[in-house]
């Protein structure tokens, strides 16, 4: 903040805050099981005042794959005063290490009792941010413009709350602010795209005693393409000239008896960059690799076996001009509560990839997680109320 400059307000009940965070974090919600966070949540801004109208459930789950126990949770606050529409938005939904966390307050850390399970401020946090900016505001009766509270789902399997939203039900914001990280000094301007891919490798079973040279081993083509791709360069950290990138092969699925020599494997990888046509000669390099090794490895008589390949986009890379209204604004409330804001750029994927995509263009801000999707998880309370102010601020309209 400037010499000179004027404070503006930023005081709120930490008191409930942290208490609102501990009442989130007890409640399980992994991935597609988000109904009882969506209640509280609800039940949360009815007692405030907040009209049942206002308060909306759209139909992702019709089309994110495999649906889901509810779709995402959309609350529309009218404004008090003039000003262009500001969206406030965490994800709901917590890894599945997190289910039984048992929180609890040790001074300025949150931990869980239960040593075996992660915490869950990833991203209840987040969560327990824009809800108090929320309660805080009509508490308060403090004015504030038209806001749209965004509560997606299914982020941690796919960002598919915020893929598959019911755009218009959003109500066409200007100004969107996404918490879903660490320090809230941090202002995320941009993160990397991602390609699922998955692969389909089939073989021919025979006899691994009396003919093995008979068969065609789905899990040999698999190793020699894998070791095809670390060899030239295109698999764990990938540079080549001035391009930069990521892949890994995650979750290999094959065979039933050392007997047999195996016919059939299915196989999931990952291909990341910020450069969407150095993404794509990514998976091109998987896909040739894998062709080739299909076709090296024959049987006795000939035949090779086959690779069925297929990479969906999972969400686009993207970056905003620090310029963008967003992020002055973001940087402004960050200084406004003590801090010096730091640009960044992410290497993981995060719902304001889908957001920016749908014409929303959206600054991810912390709250104080960290060790997240670990039995290590915390959350660091001092920042977490920072984050609080920083959403207080940006929901008011003040900065």
């Amino acid at each position: 903040m400037s010499e000179g400059s004027m404070k503006i307000e930023t005081e709120f009940d930490q008191a409930a805050a942290v208490k609102l965070v501990l009442e989130l974090m007890a409640v399980p919600g992994r991935s597609k099981q988000e109904g009882r966070v969506v209640e509280l949540i609800r039940t949360k801004l009815l007692e405030a005042g907040v009209a049942p109208s206002n308060i909306t459930i759209d139909k992702s789950t019709h089309e994110i794959p495999g649906g889901g126990e509810v779709g995402n949770l959309i609350v529309n606050l009218p404004g008090t005063k003039k000003g262009p529409r500001r969206l406030l938005m965490a994800h709901l939904d917590t890894v599945p290490i997190c289910v039984g966390c048992q929180p609890k307050l040790d001074g300025d850390v949150i931990r869980s009792t239960d040593q075996s399970t992660g915490l869950g401020g990833d991203n209840r946090a987040g969560v327990a941010v824009v809800l108090t900016a929320a309660l805080e505001l009509l508490r308060q009766k403090r004015p504030h413009p038209p806001i749209t509270l965004f509560f997606p789902v299914q982020e941690e399997i796919g960002l598919y709350g915020a893929r598959y939203v019911t755009a218009n039900k959003l109500r066409s914001p200007e100004l969107c602010f996404n918490w879903d990280g660490g320090d809230p000094g941090n202002v995320i301007i941009g993160a990397t795209g991602d390609y699922a891919i998955e692969i389909e490798i089939e073989g021919l079973a025979s006899h691994a005693g009396v003919h093995p040279e008979r068969g065609i081993n789905a899990i040999v083509i698999a190793s020699l393409a894998i070791s095809d791709l670390t060899q030239n360069g295109w698999h764990g950290l990938i540079e080549k000239g001035k391009h930069r990138g990521t892949s890994n092969v995650g979750i290999v699925n094959a065979g039933e008896a050392t007997n047999v020599v195996t016919p059939k494997l299915s196989l999931k990888a990952e291909a990341r960059s910020h450069d969407p046509a150095f993404r794509k000669k990514i998976v091109e390099a998987y896909r040739k690799a894998f062709v080739k090794a299909a076709k090296s490895l024959k049987s006795a008589d000939g035949k090779s076996g086959r690779v069925t390949f297929n990479a969906d986009l999972k969400y686009e890379s993207f970056r905003l001009d620090p310029k963008e209204s967003v992020v002055s604004i973001a940087r402004s409330a960050i200084e406004q509560v003590g801090l010096t804001p730091e640009l960044c750029v992410g290497n993981g994927g995060l719902d304001a990839n889908w957001m920016t995509a749908h014409g929303f263009p959206t600054v991810t801000l912390g709250c104080g997680q960290r060790d997240i999707h670990t039995v290590k998880e915390w959350l660091h309370v001092p920042n977490f109320l920072q984050g609080c102010q920083i959403g207080l601020l940006l929901a008011s309209g003040e900065v």
